[in-house]
């Protein structure tokens, strides 16, 4: 339970792909190793489904971080991770034009053993989100 003095921590959304994040997210539970309770895995095929839209939808519904883990370059889908990549990009030019601190969105590459990455992308995203609180149109972007 929180306390006015201590807010509580923005949720963060983790977008796993199957062939590789998801598997290597589930190896953290299968250790029992721990995270953030305010974070929250979703299993997608590959990131390059979701439209530009939906990272701002995110935002706005006040998801203060997302996570992209994919397999980066090793993506079992041709071609899909440039297209990911060139997506990424517009995504943060909008955040920039929108007044969105653009370290709210992070790309990572998480291979299906890599627990240790796993730990501390999801414990850096929270860091900062504990730095610079909930989305907000204007804040002040880097």
């Amino acid at each position: 339970m929180t306390t006015a003095a201590e807010p509580a921590n923005a949720k963060i959304v983790i977008l796993a792909t199957v062939a590789c994040a998801y598997p290597g997210a589930d190896t953290v539970g299968q250790a029992h190793l721990s995270y953030p309770a305010n974070t929250y895995v979703l299993r997608i095929p590959a990131p390059v489904m979701l439209p530009e839209s939906f990272y701002f939808r995110t935002l706005e519904k006040g998801i203060g971080g997302i996570i992209v883990m994919s397999c980066g370059e090793e993506c079992p889908y041709e071609g899909a991770y440039h297209r990911f990549a060139a997506r990424l990009d517009r995504v943060a030019v909008r955040m920039k034009k929108e007044g969105y601190d653009r370290r709210r969105i992070k790309l990572s590459a998480i291979c299906t053993v890599c627990t240790k990455a796993f730990l501390k992308e999801v414990n850096e995203m929270n860091d900062l989100l504990k730095e610079i609180g909930p989305p907000r149109k204007g804040e002040v972007a880097n």
